[in-house]
């Protein structure tokens, strides 16, 4: 993926990482926008690559939506429909991501970059991170449903109407991030998490992930039966016979991705 200019993408040992890399922190350009989207859609193709990790360069991991090139963007009559349409696929490529995405937030994630770990599967963060809505400050809203998946009623009103940051400590006390560790400690931790990850069936952890989205708004009997057909479609792959058969013989599985 060598044409991208504001993302970082490297492939190895099944696990892709994505670096958003637009100085000085990261806002979420057009660019950088669009750049996500593709990576994350090809990514979703790629069999070489079961597991995401996404990241920020920097000090700050995105500190929401670029202010300046959205004025510079939105100037006539569908501009803004077109914009809004674009950020929402944006956050929408890693919830639909094929693969699970490991958010591992280095620093403040604010407004969009919120929306973004609000969208990935697992989420780790450094000691220096934060998460919160500064748009009340701006004139604007953003992030706000994705947070509700996150944050109780009131702290997500809370951080709303004053621009909260809820810091790293807080966030794993409340179960929202799955280890708050020092920045130096946060990529290893996050890529000994993807290697767990990549050593499980491809087919059982894309499955699984697409079958966690389509039942999360479901009721608990429609839910669990769509659970259950997932379930026999998996028993059916040679990686579900291979995982029996090297369960019975005490072995390590060797899956296929079939």
């Amino acid at each position: 993926m060598d044409d991208l200019t504001q993302l970082r993408v490297h492939i190895e040992a099944h696990i892709a990482t994505l670096t958003m890399d637009a100085p000085p922190v990261n806002a979420l350009t057009r660019t950088l926008n669009d750049e996500l989207t593709l990576a994350l859609d090809r990514i979703s193709e790629l069999d070489e690559v079961r597991v995401v990790v996404l990241t920020g360069a920097g000090k700050v991991f995105c500190a929401g939506a670029d202010l300046k090139g959205r004025a510079e963007n939105i100037k006539g009559p569908g501009d803004l429909p077109a914009h809004s349409r674009r950020t929402r696929e944006c956050f929408h490529a890693i919830r639909e991501c094929a693969k699970p995405v490991i958010c591992a937030i280095n620093g403040a994630a604010l407004g969009s970059g919120l929306a973004m770990a609000a969208s990935s599967d697992v989420l780790l963060c450094s000691e220096t991170a934060s998460l919160g809505l500064p748009e009340v400050d701006v004139g604007l809203l953003g992030g706000c449903r994705h947070a509700m998946r996150l944050f109780s009623h009131s702290r997500l009103r809370r951080m709303m109407l004053t621009g909260m940051r809820v810091p790293g400590a807080e966030l794993y006390r409340l179960g929202i991030v799955e280890a708050c560790v020092p920045p130096a400690e946060l990529m290893p931790a996050a890529m000994e998490l993807a290697a767990t990850i990549a050593s499980k069936s491809p087919v059982s952890t894309r499955l699984g992930k697409h079958t966690l989205n389509v039942i999360e708004d479901m009721s608990l009997r429609d839910g669990y039966r769509y659970e259950q057909d997932m379930t026999a479609m998996i028993g059916k792959t040679d990686d579900a016979r291979e995982a029996q058969a090297a369960f019975r013989e005490k072995r390590a599985p060797v899956f296929t991705g079939r």
